[in-house]
């Protein structure tokens, strides 16, 4: 569909000053090159400015005692001699440093989605140097092996959640020094932990004074101009992605962050907001391949992303991009040389949205266990997805965690395991766990938590605005109550960790997809297995049943290797971990084997049971 104009892309690119290697390395903002006799020369591309002047330290912030030269085609230049002693003329820090060699990609990808600023339980903006030495350590222990940091690519307004984008070649200030956010990524390497970017190409801020908006005085230097240049609802800048100089910008960026600061890749984010001239907005997606393939698609994005994977993926072969699309485009995950977009992966957004349904509009006893599956399975084939039970978006204010709506206000007085569990708090404890198993074993090839909610964090996400009085009191994660051991905090946390741990050791995210035996409606039981691991659920309120016929592929004996009902998980340890349970040659459910084995009811269930 976009080949053609894919195509004419590459060859122009290649034929391009030193083919697309070059292409990306020029004219992007505040670029600069020490040139042999120290000599500074800065480039800028800013067609309808009438003139253009570099400040700084440098010259003491006068606006207007170094202007740029103006070329063709838009391109603005400034040489600044060296000093008398021939040092240069901007003093830059020389430091050299050895760094750790990035991991190799993953193979099951556990992603820790995270934001620096609020990763302390201070009321503060937490650092670079913050995160580094406090939480870390803590991705590490919980099992996850990938890092996707929010906000880092600067923006004016924090509470944009680093969405509205002023600086795309700067790190944001407000967390620390660059040398700071290069020692955090260098850390994580040495820990085995690759670092993902949450790279913003969908939109960028309008904000004039500091941002790209109006940058040479027209509306259109970098976007399209009004209204196919502004985006209704997120009131932003949208980029003009024919433009070869728009090209040059973005992919250029992307080289940025991948050296500069060496991280392994990137988020992609508003990918849906790229893909159409509609931008999504009232749009429903059926899978219907008429809401695909025609012209409310806009190539120009399309092609942009094509050629941003294939550079990327060409340049860095363990790079790993995802695609945050919630319209299913069809190979949005396939190579480019299949007609593919590129993206490793795609987010699964329905996922976390079926959760919230389900605890906002139904009874437990009316969970409908096939639509659950379906949910979690819905996914085109050969097309990998990160699965997740809720991300920032469930944890902002507005919206409630998974933990708030399972337990809400009983959270802040009936979490001390000093006092018997209450009906509102062993619900909520077991089924908080329940609900993320089943999304990590049958969710994706990847999986997803957002920063604090692996203990089930007891508040919403808010930071400092006029509606609260500027306020960093929601901004920020309560690491402390994981810390104490009577809250039953940590033990949430325990689980998580051990339900990455025993990921890592059977690599279901890395399997094929799960073979379905049992999705009961009247037991609300719910089996499969993947990567020769079997998965038991029983979501039933109030049954438990004993020795309940579940299909198993392989005959031999099966034990418990991960249960929810653990004591050191919150739950009440009525399962022995060291009964065996013996498969006999019934073919039932679709395998040539079953096995008896016993189900507690959904306050305390098996979550996962192992060969032996």
């Amino acid at each position: 569909f976009h080949a053609p104009l894919l195509q004419k892309h590459l060859s122009q690119l290649e034929e391009a000053e030193g083919g697309f290697d070059q292409f990306t390395r020029s004219y992007r903002s505040f670029g600069v090159q020490r040139l042999p006799d120290n000599s500074l020369f800065f480039k800028e591309w800013a067609p309808a400015a009438e003139a253009l002047f570099l400040t700084g330290d440098f010259n003491g912030w006068d606006k207007f005692s170094h202007p740029y030269i103006k070329k063709d085609f838009g391109k603005w230049e400034l040489t600044l001699p060296p000093r008398h002693d021939r040092s240069p003329a901007v003093d830059h820090g020389t430091k050299l440093k050895q760094i750790h060699p990035r991991p190799k990609k993953p193979s099951s990808l556990r992603i820790y989605e995270a934001h620096v600023g609020i990763a302390s339980p201070e009321g503060k903006i937490a650092s670079y140097t913050n995160f580094t030495t406090n939480v870390l350590p803590r991705i590490k222990d919980l099992g996850y092996n990938c890092i996707q940091l929010m906000a880092i690519m600067e923006h004016a307004y924090y509470a944009s959640f680093g969405y509205q984008v002023t600086s795309f070649f700067a790190a944001s200030s407000r967390y620390g020094t660059p040398e700071e956010l290069k020692q955090m990524i260098d850390v994580a390497h040495s820990m085995g932990i690759v670092v993902l970017l949450d790279m913003v190409h969908s939109h960028a801020s309008k904000n004039s004074e500091d941002g790209l908006n109006f940058f040479d005085g027209s509306d259109s230097c970098f976007f399209h101009s009004p209204p196919r240049g502004e985006h209704s609802l997120w009131d932003s800048r949208l980029f003009n992605y024919s433009s070869w100089e728009v090209l040059r910008f973005l992919l250029s960026n992307l080289r940025w962050w991948m050296e500069e600061y060496r991280f392994d890749g990137f988020r992609f984010d508003g990918v849906t907001s790229m893909l159409y001239h509609h931008h999504g907005i009232g749009a429903g997606f059926s899978g219907d391949y008429s809401e695909y393939f025609g012209l409310q698609v806009d190539e120009d994005s399309v092609v942009y992303l094509m050629l941003a994977n294939h550079i990327l993926h060409t340049l860095y072969p363990d790079c790993i991009t995802v695609g945050e699309d919630v319209s299913g485009m069809p190979a949005l995950c396939r190579g480019v040389e299949e007609g593919g977009l590129g993206f490793d992966y795609r987010l699964a957004m329905a996922i976390p949205d079926k959760w919230i349904q389900i605890l906002k509009e139904l009874k437990d006893e009316d969970w409908d266990m096939g639509n659950i599956v379906h949910t979690l399975t819905n996914r085109r084939y050969g097309e990998k997805c990160i699965a997740y039970a809720e991300s920032h978006d469930q944890a902002l204010v507005g919206d409630k965690t998974l933990a708030f709506w399972l337990m809400d206000k009983e959270m802040y007085t009936n979490m001390s395991s000093m006092i018997p569990m209450t009906a509102v708090i062993d619900r909520g404890m077991q089924l908080h766990k329940m609900i993320r198993l089943l999304t990590h074993g049958l969710g994706g090839e990847g999986y997803l938590n957002f920063i604090g909610n692996e203990f089930g964090h007891p508040e919403w996400l808010d930071f400092p605005r006029k509606g609260n009085n500027q306020s960093y009191h929601y901004a920020r994660r309560q690491f402390n109550l994981v810390e104490t051991d009577h809250l039953r905090y940590h033990q949430l946390y325990s689980f998580d960790r051990d339900m990455n741990r025993t990921e890592d050791k059977y690599g279901w995210l890395a399997a094929p997809p799960a073979f379905i035996s049992a999705k009961h409606e009247e037991d609300k039981v719910i089996v499969f297995d993947r990567a020769n691991v079997l998965f038991i659920f029983n979501f039933h309120p109030t049954k438990s049943f004993q020795d309940y016929r579940v299909a198993v592929e392989a005959p031999g004996k099966y034990k418990i290797k991960l249960d929810s009902d653990d004591a050191r998980y919150g739950g009440h340890g009525r399962l022995d971990h060291n009964t065996e349970f013996f498969t006999e040659p019934k073919a039932f459910n679709g395998r040539p084997n079953s096995v008896q084995v016993n189900i507690v009811g959904r306050r305390a269930s098996i979550m996962e049971a192992a060969l032996g």
